[in-house]
This record gives structure tokens, C-alpha cells and sequence, in this order.
């Protein structure tokens, strides 16, 4: 039986010799409208939409919870009275706020519908997305030993069970600093997959991820340091590339960033003073620092 997260597709295989019709398996997308629930100025209760945004199906508490953090509406699990589905078909989540949060809706500055690709396109200006992050980062922690690293991805892979039987899905994941996995999540949009993992921890009430690792299976892109900064992550390492704008905020943040971790080999883009190197690996990293 499938889960909610994957679906079957008639499709045609076409090779070289011939042509083949059969049944596959391809990633769920769906649209989840996240919803607040809070106090106006005037001391009414106000339910209003926040986003729309294309994800698959699974975690969706946590894609909330995560998504009010990353994007500064909310700071800690205390803000937060309940999470619940409503509408016909499940496809909306409201969040409660406690009475005393207040919601910036001009801050947000976000167009209602968020594509699963990319949760930046709905920004008016760059400097709306530069949010201030409630945490502050330590300069030198955690210490990272490149094994622990190299060994992020192998680990990573293994835990994508979706993403074995679909090929389609991003993953984010939180590791310790001494590589071990603690918990991963997938999606279509790398944005709310990081947002589900972040997320999870939230609503737990144990968003304590100063010593942590934040570790993505597809390229680091502006909008995930911005997440990880406002969720008070200190590393992110990618699979793939960084973009400029991404290096800066994490040069800006105190952000340790590493991309196109691996095959054993990883590239410091930021903030190397983390890194446990030795010789002359020591003095490239300081260089970088």
C-alpha cells in the first residue's frame, strides 16, 4: 500500500529497442494552506490565511509550526496554543497563536501562493527576506570533524524511504556534531522539507539545535540559511551548490555553510573556524574563516 506521500502513474518507457507501458511511482504534491488563529489590537479573535503553499502530503503540523518559526512570525513553542487540520479535505492546517502574539502581516510581505520549488519567489524585496533571527549564534560551536561530515550523506540516503521508491522527493535532516542522524524529512520543496524538520522539533518543545547540523540533499539556497539562521542551526551542509546570496547571509549570520558534501570531499563557504582541521588544512580554513 502506498502512503499518502507517493502516488501511481501509468507511464511509457521508451529505450533504444522498444516501448513499454507500465505502472509508476511518483511523489504526491498537493496544496496545504497554513492558517493563523490570533488576537487583534481590538482584543478579537482573528482566523486568517497565511500561505498557500504545494508540498507533499505527511508532517503537515510540523511544516506549519516550522514555517511560522523560519519566517519569524513566531519565536519559541510557547506562542503556540494549538495545531490542527480543518476544511473537507484536510488540506489546511490553522495554528493558534497564544493571546499577546502579534502577527506582522506587512512584514511578511508574501504573496499568498508559494510554489514547492522555491519559497523566496513571493518576496517583494530582498531586504523583507533578510528576517532578524530571535537566536544568536556562537562563533565556534559546535566543532565539526570533517569525518562526521563525510559520512552525512550515506546516512542521509538511507533514511529516504520516499525518496527510494519515487526518485522525486528533497530531504532535510538534522544530524549531531558527531554525525549521527536524529531525524529527517521529505518533500517536493527543499524549503518545506527544512521546514518539517525544524518544525518537529518545535512542537516538541525542544528547539535546542545550537549544536546542531542541518543537512539538505539538494543545493543551499538563500531562503535555507535564512531558515536554518532563524530556527538558530549554526551549520548547514548541502549535497549540492550554494548560491552567492546564500554565502553571504551565512558570512552575515556567523553561518558555517558547506557545499557539494560528497564522494568524501566537501567545500567551506563559511564560517570554517567550526571545522577541526589539521596542517595545512588548518591554515586554508583560517584563511576562510
Amino acid at each position: 500500500m502506498l502512503s499518502p506521500r507517493s502516488k501511481h502513474v501509468a507511464v511509457v518507457t521508451v529505450s533504444q529497442a522498444s516501448a513499454d507501458q507500465r505502472d509508476d511511482v511518483v511523489a504526491a504534491e498537493e496544496p496545504l494552506e497554513i492558517r493563523v488563529c490570533y488576537c487583534a489590537a481590538d482584543g478579537a479573535r482573528v482566523d486568517r490565511a497565511l500561505s498557500i503553499t504545494m508540498r507533499t502530503p505527511g508532517d503537515d503540523h510540523d511544516l506549519a509550526a516550522g514555517f511560522l518559526l523560519t519566517e519569524g512570525v513566531i519565536g519559541s513553542r510557547d506562542a503556540i496554543v494549538r495545531v490542527q487540520h480543518c476544511g473537507r479535505d484536510g488540506d489546511t492546517v490553522r495554528i493558534d497563536l497564544a493571546d499577546g502574539v502579534a502577527v506582522d502581516f506587512a512584514r511578511l510581505e508574501r504573496h499568498v501562493y508559494t510554489t514547492s520549488s522555491c519559497g523566496v519567489c513571493g518576496k517583494t524585496s530582498l531586504a523583507s527576506v533578510r528576517t532578524s533571527s530571535r537566536f544568536a549564534l556562537d562563533f565556534a560551536c559546535p566543532l565539526l570533524h570533517p569525518a562526521a561530515i563525510h559520512a552525512m550523506p550515506g546516512a542521509l540516503r538511507s533514511a529516504q524511504s520516499v525518496f527510494d521508491t519515487t526518485g522525486g522527493l528533497h530531504a532535510a535532516a538534522i544530524f549531531d556534531e558527531g554525525g549521527t542522524l536524529l531525524r529527517v524529512r521529505e518533500d517536493v520543496g527543499r524549503h518545506n522539507a527544512v521546514d518539517k524538520v525544524i518544525g518537529s522539533f518545535l512542537l516538541e518543545g525542544s528547539l535546542a539545535l545550537s549544536q546542531y547540523v542541518l543537512f539538505v540533499s539538494g543545493r543551499a539556497s538563500f531562503e535555507l540559511v535564512q531558515k536554518a539562521a532563524m530556527a538558530g542551526i549554526p551549520a548547514l551542509a548541502a549535497v549540492g551548490a550554494p548560491s552567492s546570496l546564500a554565502v553571504e547571509l551565512a558570512e552575515e549570520c556567523g553561518m558555517t555553510l558547506l557545499g557539494f558534501v560528497r564522494n568524501g570531499r566537501f567545500n567551506v563557504y563559511a564560517g570554517a573556524q567550526r571545522l577541526v582541521l589539521s596542517g595545512s588544512a588548518r591554515a586554508v580554513g583560517a584563511a576562510h574563516g
